[in-house]
């Protein structure tokens, strides 16, 4: 890289990586926004579905990957409030200080600059991440340098490493603060995923794609590791320092790069591990595996895009998604599906049909999202050659997260519209199907009873993941079915038939524990909803981490300033007689 710059202190640079600082589910000066919470289901999928949404709180992922690969004294500070992140840059001294954000988060970040001047201003100053791809972000902040693309290897070009060296990955499980029914959940040691993430971008580069954009576009990505083989030998090391057997694959399209996941599944077999993996694939790229390929690579969890009944995309083409859904989970694999509000064709009078199009397929989890031209992406290209994009001051760049309004002018859809579509769309798909609870539950009902006979190694990790089926997800379902007795009675049936399917499959000790369970689940229901319906919201805790460089370099200096104080003599003024 021709113009990378350097520090002048290399590896002896002290470094401070940071998330932009919350709260992040309120409205204020910055630009968060009450519904853009730090919550990637409550804000995207589960929004409407209240005390039943998944809530769960993800890290700063990209920043760990960083952090993970510098010898440099690296801080990570992850959530923090502004408070906190003043106190962080008051009271320690960094030569580098990294600040990560999305588009939404302008405010925040030129908040952070203008901080970093006033407590420390010989520090240089790094922005990444998506909210790089802002025009003229240049002139909205106070940043030295704005890393656009992948960082791990810029950062370590910058401080003079070798940028050929096998990318370490950090030891992090996949999500943290889960919650749902008022219940918290997940908090078991071994009870969450991994975060696992092999490759950034997504040669497949469809049009409104940032993720895909920010990596090269299309025909592009970025893979930290290659083979299977490296993969394999990541995923032993997750799953020893952090005892789980389960990965979320975050990968834009893991299952694309088949020779990858075709040795990884010879390895698992080779060596007896009955992993689950949770993956991003597109509809076509299933389609090329059979089913027995995929329980055997231990696929469980597949967020797919099926964007609307009439896009044009690449990897929809050929392919019935409805069946395609159908099919995957009759064997267990629980797939939350995504869905575009507002492409070019969607009219006012047609909405209603593609609301139900989408909903038809009975996904475990639907995502539902507005048709947004991103900055860096082709779509975004198109509207500003075509002069229909809002201006900040039309619309305000806090607000381009894609579920509130669209950030320019669509041909058939109002001002103000779609907004009204796209909450019907959840509420519509959460009135139907019911909670993504009560689904879930029932596709891994199914994948068990359709696949209890598979290979021992399979029916391993189908029996883990089945377990709770016995106690606690059928008090779920108990108190389910009670919470809809009056107010929804088809969705109060379908409860009651899977409770009686429960009962069937698993015997008299699921009956007898399904009804105590499910009273403690239901009152802690009626006091999440309350406690909802009052204006709560969640908030991610904040996160302080050292890599072993900067441990150290804090005990030298914690023992140098030790000495200092120990050579200084304590003067002590006798008091004068009267």
């Amino acid at each position: 890289m021709t113009n990378q710059p350097r520090h002048p202190l290399g590896i002896r640079a002290s470094i401070l990586l940071t998330s932009v600082f919350g709260p992040y589910a309120q409205d204020d000066e910055y630009g968060s926004r009450r519904i853009n919470p730090m919550e990637l289901y409550q804000n995207q999928v589960t929004r409407v579905q209240g005390g039943f949404s998944l809530r769960m709180f993800h890290r700063s992922f990209g920043l760990m990957m960083i952090q993970a690969n510098l010898e440099a004294p690296c801080t990570l500070l992850d959530f923090p409030d502004r408070e906190r992140f003043i106190e962080e840059i008051r009271d320690h001294s960094y030569d580098v200080i990294g600040i990560s954000g999305i588009l939404p988060n302008v405010g925040k970040v030129r908040e952070m600059c203008r901080l970093i001047r006033q407590y420390q201003p010989a520090a240089t100053i790094i922005v990444g991440g998506h909210v790089t791809g802002k025009e003229g972000l240049e002139q909205m902040i106070d940043a030295d340098i704005i890393v656009r693309g992948e960082g791990i290897r810029w950062f370590q070009r910058y401080l003079g490493q070798d940028d050929k060296t096998p990318i370490r990955h950090p030891m992090a499980i996949s999500g943290f603060g889960s919650r749902m029914l008022g219940i918290n959940i997940g908090s078991r040691r071994g009870g969450t995923a991994a975060i696992l993430i092999p490759s950034v971008g997504c040669p497949v580069g469809c049009n409104f794609c940032s993720t895909s954009a920010l990596f090269g576009g299309k025909g592009n990505c970025i893979h930290f590791y290659e083979t299977g083989d490296e993969l394999f030998s990541v995923m032993c090391e997750l799953e020893k320092n952090l005892e789980t057997r389960s990965f979320f694959t975050l990968d834009e399209n893991f299952l694309l790069h088949k020779k990858r996941a075709l040795r990884l599944l010879e390895l698992m077999e080779a060596h007896n591990k009955s992993w689950a993996v949770y993956v991003f694939s597109s509809a076509r790229v299933l389609k090329s595996y059979s089913i027995d390929q995929l329980l055997r690579l231990g696929i469980s969890w597949v967020w797919m895009g099926l964007e609307g009944e009439e896009s044009a995309y690449d990897k929809l083409k050929g392919v019935d998604t409805r069946e395609l859904v159908k099919t995957l989970q009759s064997h267990g694999i629980r797939i939350l599906g995504s869905s575009i509000i507002g492409l070019e064709e969607h009219r006012p009078e047609t909405m209603d049909a593609v609301i139900d199009y989408a909903i038809s397929h009975e996904t475990v989890f639907h995502q539902f999202m507005l048709y947004s031209p991103v900055p860096g992406t082709p779509l975004y290209e198109k509207h500003k050659q075509d002069g229909t994009l809002l201006s900040d001051s039309e619309f305000p760049v806090a607000d381009a997260h894609g579920q509130y309004r669209f950030n320019y002018h669509h041909r058939h859809i109002k001002e103000g519209q779609e907004e009204k579509y796209l909450l019907e769309a959840f509420r519509r798909d959460f009135r139907v199907n019911g909670p993504s609870l009560l689904r879930m539950i029932k596709v891994m009902l199914d994948g068990w009873k359709a696949n209890r006979d598979q290979a021992p190694r399979v029916r391993e990790r189908l029996a883990r993941e089945v377990f709770p089926l016995r106690s606690s997800y059928a008090g779920a379902v108990w108190a389910i079915r009670k919470w809809y007795r009056r107010s929804n009675p088809q969705i109060a049936g379908k409860a009651d038939q899977l409770l009686g399917d429960l009962y069937e499959t698993f015997g008299w000790t699921t009956w007898l524990i399904a009804p105590v369970v499910g009273r403690y689940a239901h009152l802690m229901l009626q006091r999440e909803e309350k406690r909802l319906a009052d204006g709560w919201t969640y908030e991610p805790g904040t996160f302080c981490e050292k890599n072993a460089a900067a441990v150290l370099l804090e005990q030298e200096e914690a023992a140098k300033a030790k000495a200092v104080t120990g050579k200084i003599r304590p003067v002590v003024r006798e008091p004068r007689p009267a």
